[in-house]
């Protein structure tokens, strides 16, 4: 099932292999970090406020300096760090570009290594996805109570009996970004809806949203999820927003699945975030950032081209 927040899709458990490349690469970065030295060194750096010199380092950890420079050759190797020199010093500094591609670990576990395309592709032809208008609340309001009922979507304690018509519009009307809101239909019939919602008022954050799908129980496997999160991801990105982030349970892995496929990566498991059903449960923070270098206007949404964005060996 997929509901990030509310997304409700299942999805074909096929074995999703990590390439070659990809798995050595990601390797060498882990096996880096399983010395703890290098660890204790990397946090110090980063703790820092700018560049270290290798003397300030060594201090601050209580390491011998050739200790240090080893260990810091080796972090340089595979991206972790960048070295300058300032007269006859050296000086160390995190590389900011490989804290993005540094893979979480808990995608290890979770089956989702795999490289992040720009978004879902095999688009199912008999599904349409349009804006959604008012005349859509009722077929809304009936797919999220029936989600909040079978427990898929994470609502209010107390709410299983789902929301109003009045509920929903009031959240499309005054939380939901403008232009944002999205149904798929199949034969005229609504079997899916996505929405995006601002996740601050102050303007500093206008181009960051929450996202969230759904799916009816009786549509979910046959590409709904894919044909909302398609076009949810390629509108955000023409409007400009820069950044969509959403959370999942754990165990929700056709909801995680679909999500890297439309270029979200994991960010942190968040324990005991949430009260569903009576029970505390984690959730799994994941953020797609818009990628500049793709003009998702050059071409029509069912057309975009779709671009991997992998792990570079140097670790940017």
């Amino acid at each position: 099932m997929v509901d990030t927040g509310g997304m409700t899709v299942t999805h074909e458990h096929t074995m999703g292999l990590l390439p070659t490349e990809d798995a050595e690469t990601y390797a060498a970065w882990f096996a880096c970090l399983a010395e703890p030295t290098r660890v204790r060194l990397l946090h110090a750096i980063a703790s820092y406020p700018g560049a270290m010199s290798v003397g300030q380092l060594a201090e601050a950890v209580g390491v011998r300096q050739p200790t240090v420079s080893h260990h810091l050759r080796k972090l340089a190797e595979v991206g972790f760090v960048t070295t300058s020199r300032v007269g006859t010093s050296t000086r160390v500094a995190v590389n900011a570009d490989c804290c993005t591609g540094l893979p979480h670990a808990a995608d290890a576990v979770m089956g989702m290594l795999a490289a992040r395309p720009c978004c879902p592709t095999e688009v199912p032809e008999d599904v349409t996805v349009r804006a959604l208008t008012d005349a859509d609340l009722s077929a809304v309001r009936r797919l999220h109570a029936a989600g909040t009922a079978a427990g898929d979507v994470l609502a209010e304690e107390g709410d299983a009996a789902g929301a109003t018509d009045s509920g929903v519009k009031a959240d499309l009307d005054t939380d939901w970004l403008d232009g944002h809101a999205w149904v798929a239909e199949r034969d005229g019939t609504v079997i899916g809806w996505a929405a995006a919602w601002p996740v601050s008022r102050l303007s500093a954050y206008a181009g960051v949203a929450e996202t969230r799908i759904h799916v009816a129980e009786g549509e979910r496997g046959r590409g709904v999820g894919k044909a909302l999160a398609r076009t949810q991801v390629v509108e955000a990105d023409l409007a400009g927003l820069w950044t969509l982030q959403a959370s999942v349970l754990p165990e929700d892995k056709a909801a995680l699945a679909l999500l890297h496929a439309s270029g979200y990566r994991t960010l942190a498991v968040r324990e005991r975030l949430v009260r569903h059903r009576g029970e505390w449960r984690d959730v799994v923070l994941l953020e797609r950032r818009r990628d500049d270098t793709v003009d998702p206007g050059a071409v029509g949404v069912q057309d975009l081209p779709d671009p991997v964005l992998r792990p570079r060996a140097d670790g940017a």
